[in-house]
C-alpha cells in the first residue's frame, strides 16, 4: 500500500490529505476519517448475500498502516463507524482497536451509529457526541447550515467523475469549500455520490498512486 499525501491550509491550519481516505491534523496529532460502516458485510451475510469478510479486514489493515505512518494520539471517526448495530464484524473491530490502548478514540455519531451503553463500553470509546469543537472547527457527521464554524464532515461519500477517451471513471475525493471539508468514505465498500456535493468546492481526487487537485 502506497501512502500519498497533500497538504491543504484551512483557517491557517495545515491538514494532510491522503490517498487512503483519511486526513491527518498535525497540530492536534489526530487521524480523522469518516464512514467505516463496520458490520456492513456481516449484515449482508445475515440477510443471505454472500460477501467476503476480507473487505473489512482490508479496511482495518489500511487503518493500521496509517496509524503506524502518522503516529497519532487521537483517532477521530466523523460518523458512521458502524453500519447496523452489533454483529460479528464489530467483535473483530474491537479486537483490532485493542491493539492501540494508548490511542484516544473519538466518535462523532452518524445516522448509522445506534449504540447502546453496552456496545459503547465494548467499543472502548474515549469520547462520543453528536459533534466535536476544536478551536475554529467543528467536526459533525452531516453538514449543518446554521453552524457558523468551519465544518469537517462525512456522510456524503463524495466522488468525482473523470471523462477519459474510453470511459467515465468515478473516483473518491475530498471536497474543500468556503465553510466545509468533506471527507471521503473510509471503507471501500461504499458507493460514491457525485451530485450532492458542496458548491464551489476544490476537489482532491485520488487513486492508489496520486492525489489530483481539480
Amino acid at each position: 500500500m502506497k501512502i500519498v499525501t497533500k497538504n491543504t491550509t484551512i483557517q491557517d491550519e495545515i491538514f494532510t490529505l491522503t490517498n487512503q481516505r483519511a486526513l491527518f491534523w498535525k497540530k492536534e496529532k489526530a487521524l480523522i476519517l469518516s464512514d467505516l460502516h463496520i458490520g456492513k458485510t456481516a449484515h449482508f451475510r445475515k440477510n443471505g448475500i454472500a460477501l467476503a469478510n476480507q473487505i473489512m479486514k482490508n479496511d482495518l489493515e489500511r487503518l493500521s498502516i496509517l496509524i503506524e505512518y502518522f503516529q497519532p494520539e487521537k483517532f477521530i471517526v466523523v460518523g458512521d463507524l458502524l453500519h447496523a448495530g452489533d454483529n460479528s464484524d464489530v467483535d473483530e473491530f474491537c479486537t483490532w482497536r485493542n491493539q492501540y490502548p494508548d490511542l484516544e478514540f473519538c466518535l462523532i455519531e452518524g445516522n448509522h451509529d445506534r449504540i447502546s451503553k453496552k456496545l459503547e463500553s465494548k467499543l472502548c470509546l474515549n469520547y462520543k457526541s453528536k459533534s466535536l469543537e476544536i478551536d475554529d472547527f467543528v467536526l459533525v457527521h452531516d453538514f449543518e447550515k446554521e453552524q457558523m464554524k468551519f465544518q469537517i464532515t462525512g456522510h456524503i461519500h463524495p466522488g468525482f467523475v473523470i471523462n477519459s477517451v474510453v470511459k467515465k471513471i468515478k473516483l473518491p475525493c475530498f471536497v474543500v469549500s468556503e465553510n466545509q471539508l468533506l471527507l471521503p468514505a473510509f471503507s471501500e465498500f461504499t458507493g460514491l455520490d457525485t451530485k450532492n456535493l458542496p458548491k464551489g468546492g476544490r476537489f482532491y481526487v485520488f487513486t492508489d498512486a496520486e492525489i489530483y487537485e481539480i
